[in-house]
């Protein structure tokens, strides 16, 4: 047990660290995770520092054994498997993520959650809340992040594209509408980013691995792995979406890597492409990201919020 305290002493939303890994072994040694590569027909032990870790990410080429998966699970750690480059997440054929199991978690949250979930107008007052702190995150990040202005990028251009939002989204009658709504902020900020990166005529497809399309999945997988971290230490099931739909697997997962995905990810994908950097220089350029303008400390205010929003305002009432 103090094992166990001592791996999890780091809060997981002040943890600094995704790894992504491929071509090489997960094994445990004298009481520590490494992975193992081969350099010349000489092996290469690299420490992996897993109480300061949410989520590893295990690509092509990959193996685990079973006592380095015991004490990632000690550890709180996420454990995926993925395809080349971080995408798609895999775990044998189905999309999933090998949670350390341990249900001595919070139960304030799920059963915050529970107490709105079932009533569709609740549901839907979530999810405008989840839309309106996606806008109110990219507004702030914009207006911080002095790399992101030198690159042009200025939030005060877009303030007639986020009022309207606004407004729709108070005045949104479905989840239809409010997915709708999302995806013609998303079309409008990714105009405005092809424009500021000299990209003009890009248009958004899925799994195609090149360019700004290749970066902007391979980032959102990691703002998945930010939401299913918080989601996991939170205790609440991905299944109870607010938006994405009853029936997608993962659904909440998606829900919640949208409150920084398109503040975060977005620009970055651009300007990478147009720097034409490596899938490797572009990840760890979203990493430093998401640690400088704290994402999962965000994440994880909302999501709590959003779970006992109802309570609280019970209380007060």
């Amino acid at each position: 047990m103090e094992q166990l305290t001592d791996l999890k002493a780091i809060l997981h939303s002040k943890r600094a660290n995704i790894y992504y890994l491929e071509m090489c072994r997960v094994l445990q040694k004298d009481g520590r995770v490494l992975y193992l590569s081969e350099n010349k027909k000489e092996y290469q032990y690299w420490n992996i520092p897993i109480a300061n870790t949410t989520c590893l990410l295990l690509g092509t080429g990959t193996s685990i054994t079973q006592p380095a998966m015991r004490m990632l699970a000690q550890a709180g750690v996420l454990v995926g498997f993925v395809g080349g480059g971080g995408t798609p997440l895999l775990m044998a054929n189905d999309i999933e993520w090998l949670t350390p199991q341990n249900e001595y978690r919070p139960t304030e949250y799920i059963q915050g959650w529970m107490t709105f979930w079932f009533d569709e107008v609740k549901r839907l007052e979530t999810a405008k809340r989840f839309q309106t702190a996606r806008i109110a995150f990219i507004q702030k990040v914009w207006e911080k992040d002095r790399e992101l202005k030198l690159e042009g990028f200025n939030v005060s251009e877009l303030e007639k594209e986020f009022s309207t939002a606004l407004k729709s989204i108070a005045n949104a009658y479905s989840v239809g509408k409010l997915l709708q709504l999302e995806a013609d902020l998303t079309k409008k900020l990714y105009k405005y980013a092809a424009k500021k990166t000299n990209q003009l005529g890009f248009v958004r497809e899925h799994a195609k691995a090149e360019g700004a399309n290749g970066f902007l999945d391979h980032g959102n997988y990691l703002a998945y792995g930010l939401g299913a971290t918080t989601l996991w230490v939170l205790g609440i099931p991905h299944g109870f979406a607010v938006m994405h739909g009853k029936t997608r697997r993962g659904a909440l997962v998606f829900d919640v890597a949208d409150l920084i995905k398109d503040a975060l990810v977005l620009p970055w994908a651009f300007i990478c492409a147009k720097e034409k950097q490596s899938e490797q220089e572009f990840r760890s350029q979203c990493l430093q990201t998401f640690v400088e303008h704290k994402a999962l400390d965000y994440i994880f205010n909302e999501v709590k919020k959003a779970a006992l929003h109802y309570q609280e305002e019970k209380k007060l009432s």
